[in-house]
């Protein structure tokens, strides 16, 4: 399928591994042109190296950092079509063990990042006719199962993208978001439950997937280039599951 993404200027946070860089390849395999942002340096080199992105070693928790990586993105692409949010981190541990401030913490990187830069973007968006903003929130974001700090800032993604797309999409403007379920990629944590049980994978797509495996992080990928594109153009403040029938929610 043609999605007529080439030479489309995209931006990805977090887009230096996992999830995130599997969507900017998605993207570069569309034609796009793709920059990407991340607080490692080490991980942005490799991640240029592998893709050819252009590369914004960024700690995307601080305000300034977020308007220094607009002005950055716009002086070497001109444009803004598609911003990808995907950065993000779980924080914290149970409720009664998390101090407020942790979830202060988990919203100002899992939420108010997403805000921000969706406001910096939208607006130059407006002023080029249109645009797309696609909001990678978690399947945690729609029903417990992870971390408290982590579930809640994921849910106020969810709706943030309802409640800004509505604004917007006059503009033509689109916001979406995609809700992953378990995706593997040799992150520490999966490293972590795997040095401790060499099975836990297995067992866990077992217990918890009706699919039988972890997703894959291209999997994300795909489904992240056609929302962008224009076959998804009546697609508007959807978050969509992807995870294999993981979610227990009939939507």
């Amino acid at each position: 399928m043609e999605l007529n993404l080439k030479g489309k200027k995209v931006l990805v946070t977090g887009g230096s591994k996992g999830i995130g860089k599997a969507i900017a390849e998605a993207f570069i395999k569309e034609g796009a042109h793709v920059g990407i942002v991340a607080r490692s340096n080490t991980e942005l080199l490799q991640a240029k190296e592998e893709l050819g992105v252009l590369t914004y070693p960024k700690d995307l928790g601080k305000h300034d950092q977020r308007v220094q990586l607009m002005s950055e993105f716009m002086n070497d692409f001109g444009a803004i079509d598609v911003l990808v949010n995907n950065v993000g981190s779980a924080h914290g541990k149970g409720v009664l063990n998390t101090p407020s401030s942790v979830f202060g913490e988990a919203m100002e990187l899992n939420f108010i990042t997403a805000v921000h830069l969706s406001q910096l973007a939208s607006k130059l968006m407006i002023s080029k006719g249109g645009g797309v903003i696609l909001n990678i929130s978690s399947l945690y974001g729609k029903e417990s199962g992870g971390l408290p700090s982590y579930n809640a800032s994921k849910a106020a993604l969810i709706s943030f993208t309802k409640s800004f797309s509505s604004e917007v999409i006059k503009n033509n403007v689109r916001v979406i978001g995609i809700a992953p379920g378990a995706i593997f990629h040799p992150n520490k944590e999966w490293k972590r439950r795997l040095e401790r049980d060499p099975d836990f994978l297995k067992k866990y797509a077992r217990e918890k997937i009706p699919a039988g495996r972890l997703g894959k992080t291209e999997e994300i990928g795909n489904v992240a280039v056609f929302l962008a594109s224009d076959k998804a153009s009546w697609i508007v403040g959807s978050t969509i599951s992807v995870d294999g029938g993981q979610s227990r929610l009939n939507y």
